[in-house]
């Protein structure tokens, strides 16, 4: 053992460059990992990393006017309050939309606990200082179902119907339960002076709890309601309830991260194993002269296998030290993941667990590399004596005849030498590439979901229900509606409850369109709905009955059986998929005193919803509620800058694996880079030989990666749909000029790589050494 130590410790002061390289593509690898998971903890617990950068309140207490929350404290197991905030419900409306808002009032000066985090705009403004006495902040959320942005104004009507006009002056994220359309109130916050003015009277109230111990949540619960006395709490809203409301998307973003995180972890591996053997490779004369010396197979295996998980252990901690202390300085969203990232769950499990395992895999490839180092045989001569490379093909001899450039006709044959030789080093190369591609393949499905949503099941982009009785009468309205210069067509709809086959599970049943005028939904399997008693669902109730297209289905709707005929499967992004559709003269067969509860109105390509929305309301007078349709993109937006990131990490792990195969392919080739200059190649030949080399390879492994990165990434998106309910069919192929764009940037990528490595190879001298001959 000490010999082996001794001459370990004497090749890495032989090689201090090529150790040196392994020690920090170890570390730039196990630092882009530990990004990864931070970016994927970032985007995939959005509700944890708002409460952990707000220091948000475990427990909210809205009371009735009166309660003495100063009496809440003293008391002991709550670490700070937030508040109390006198509050009033309140009906806001903008672009005709609307929606109930508790508003809060709230100091110029923002809360230490249960900080509202301001994403646009700013917070609110003293009333001296440009009006900030008429000016809201409203959180996102509602925001995002009033159209409203920093600067709109809203109007806001009080307990006493008094409507006020408001300037957004700020949209805030908040950890509490957001707001959805027919659910609980939104939030707001206004100054104290605003509230006055809008509700005059006895106001609620409420307060924010951090706990010391949120395990002790129920039991803080029991004592803050017998502190203030139960007749004056009206309603208890827990951290554990928020969370579960938006675990749902937490889930979703963390399936589809994990998928990225488990490959990038098997292409840093392949990288960082590759650096290994590479070193591996390129000291077989060295390891011939232990053999002669007599060092036995065993010692040489340990030597390497030592020296090698040195690195490999010194390169993981650098990275990880690197990214404790330096990631929450990287600039944008990575360091932003980063710095939050500490306070994230998980986090401790990552920070021990990716270096853990990939130094596991590290060492697995090493191990493999150093048995082979131990078969070295310890005579040179026998290396030597074997051809190195495949003999020139007829096809190759033809191109030289027809005086294709030798560096191309050389640079394909080392390319491409053996079949084993040339497939290892392209799937290697490949698989970074293939992740990127199913990165952009993510990329693309999102903006589909934006740009062309009818085809991806959300043809309606608005939906319209009047107040009745004040509202007009159905054929007025539709015709009032029409009228509109960017509205295309307007469908009635109705949607119930209905009980399905067993009335053990509740479905939604959804009359769209008319017989004459079918509402457009996207169908993906059968067809649309052309007759009576058919309809289309989604993949979620397909899934729920365990029926496919062309059964006929029975369920029941308000104590009244409804048979339907399925003819076709549509994208349905609502209600987990459970909605079966026909058109509502069907229904009316059942019911025929049923009137439409609303009006999908489909838009001309390129109108503006909201200001479709705007024209609407001023042409009604107030008279109709207008609401844009849900888009589940909206739940996945901040998914869009991790996965820019992670094309950037997988980029790094990418350049990596290429940096170690043309390394590689010219230490291997150095005899025969000899023997061509020996018969009279240029050295500016020999150098474009090598950069034609690997450029030919990048070029093959990213045609195979985005290839196969297509096929992947459609498959994991059309999956994740159908297990979503949503149904498959929502994949979208990132557009030609983009995989294009990957193909050149990869091939750019290592002609630049190349040069350095060529220019050094092309200049040396023409000997033929004992160390060439090895």
């Amino acid at each position: 053992m000490r010999a082996t130590l001794r001459w370990a410790h004497a090749d890495l002061r032989a090689h201090r460059g090529e150790a040196l390289f392994v020690v920090l593509a170890s570390a730039g690898i196990i630092a882009s990992l530990l990004l990864a998971g931070a970016l994927f903890s970032y985007a995939a617990n959005p509700w944890q990393r708002i409460f952990n950068q707000s220091q948000g309140a475990h427990i909210w207490l809205h009371t009735r006017a009166g309660a003495d929350l100063d009496a809440l404290t003293g008391v002991d197991g709550i670490a700070a309050l937030s508040g109390p905030y006198r509050t009033a419900a309140t009906t806001v409306e903008s672009r005709g939309a609307r929606a109930g808002v508790t508003l809060r009032a709230a100091a110029v000066e923002p809360p230490g606990t249960g900080l509202p985090i301001v994403t646009a705009g700013s917070w609110l403004a003293p009333p001296d200082g440009g009006g900030g006495a008429g000016t809201v902040v409203l959180e996102s959320s509602v925001a995002r179902a009033l159209w409203a942005e920093p600067g709109d104004t809203v109007r806001v009507t009080g307990p006493a119907g008094a409507p006020r006009a408001l300037q957004v002056s700020g949209i805030a994220e908040a950890a509490e339960p957001h707001y959805r359309p027919g659910g609980g109130p939104g939030i707001g916050w206004v100054l104290p002076g605003t509230l006055d003015g809008i509700a005059p009277g006895d106001t609620g109230q409420s307060v924010g709890l951090r706990l010391e111990d949120p395990n002790d949540t129920d039991f803080m619960v029991q004592r803050a309601v017998t502190v203030l006395g139960a007749d004056r709490v009206a309603q208890v809203t827990k951290w554990q309830q928020t969370r579960a409301e938006a675990g749902g998307d937490d889930q979703l973003l963390g399936r589809m991260f994990a998928v990225f995180g488990l490959g990038a972890l098997l292409a840093a591996a392949l990288a960082a194993s590759g650096a290994i053997g590479a070193r591996v490779r390129g000291q077989l004369r060295d390891i011939a002269i232990l053999k002669a010396v007599g060092f036995t197979p065993g010692q040489v295996t340990r030597g390497f296998l030592v020296q090698h998980l040195a690195f490999a252990l010194l390169g993981t901690a650098l990275g990880t030290a690197a990214i404790a202390l330096l990631g929450a300085r990287i600039p944008g969203r990575i360091g932003e993941a980063a710095a939050v990232w500490e306070d994230l769950p998980g986090h401790t499990a990552l920070m021990i667990g990716i270096p853990c395992g990939a130094v596991l895999l590290i060492a697995a490839a090493t191990g493999l590399s150093a048995w082979r180092a131990g078969r070295v045989p310890p005579v040179p001569v026998a290396r030597a004596a074997l051809p190195s490379a495949a003999p020139m093909t007829a096809l190759g001899r033809r191109a030289l005849g027809m005086r294709v450039p030798p560096a191309l006709v050389l640079g394909w044959r080392a390319a491409f030498a053996r079949r084993g030789r040339t497939v290892i080093p392209v799937a290697r190369l490949a698989l970074p590439l293939m992740l990127i591609t199913i990165a952009l393949v993510a990329w693309s499905t999102l903006d589909q979901f934006r740009s062309r949503p009818a085809q991806m099941g959300l043809p309606a982009a608005l939906t319209v229900r009047a107040q009745q009785p004040a509202g007009p009468s159905d054929p007025e309205l539709e015709k009032s509606l029409a009228a509109i210069a960017d509205v295309a067509a307007v469908h009635p709809g109705a949607e119930m409850a209905a009980l399905a086959p067993g009335q053990t599970d509740t479905i939604t049943l959804r009359g769209l369109g008319t017989a004459r005028h079918p509402y457009p939904s996207a169908v993906v399997e059968g067809r649309a709905v052309d007759g009576p008693d058919e309809a289309v669902a989604g993949q979620g109730l397909l899934d729920l009955l365990g029926v496919r297209v062309g059964d006929w289905v029975r369920m029941t709707v308000e104590g009244r059986p409804q048979i339907l005929h399925l003819v076709g499967r549509t994208l349905e992004p609502e209600s987990g998929g459970r909605v079966i559709t026909t058109t509502i003269d069907a229904l009316r067969e059942r019911d025929p005193q049923l009137r439409p509860a609303f009006h999908a109105l489909v838009l001309r390509e390129g109108a503006d919803p909201r200001a479709v929305s705007g024209a609407l309301a001023a042409a009604a007078g107030g008279t109709l509620e207008i609401r844009e349709t849900p888009n589940p993109a909206d739940r996945l937006e901040p998914a869009r800058g991790v996965i820019a990131a992670l094309i950037a990490v997988l980029a790094l792990i990418g350049l990596t694996e290429l940096l170690t195969l043309i390394s590689t392919g010219v230490r291997d080739r150095g005899r025969d880079l000899l023997a061509l200059k020996a018969i009279g190649l240029t050295p500016r030949q020999i150098g474009s030989m090598i950069v034609t080399a690997a450029g030919l390879t990048a070029l093959v492994s990213a045609v195979v990666g985005t290839t196969v990165g297509v096929l992947s990434g459609s498959w994991l998106v059309d999956t994740q749909g159908a297990s979503s309910g949503i149904g498959a069919g929502i994949a979208q192929p990132p557009p030609l000029p983009v995989l294009l764009t990957v193909i050149v940037g990869a091939v750019l990528g290592a002609v630049a790589a190349a040069a350095l490595p060529a220019t050094r190879a092309a200049r040396r001298r023409l000997a033929d050494s004992l160390s060439e001959t090895l």
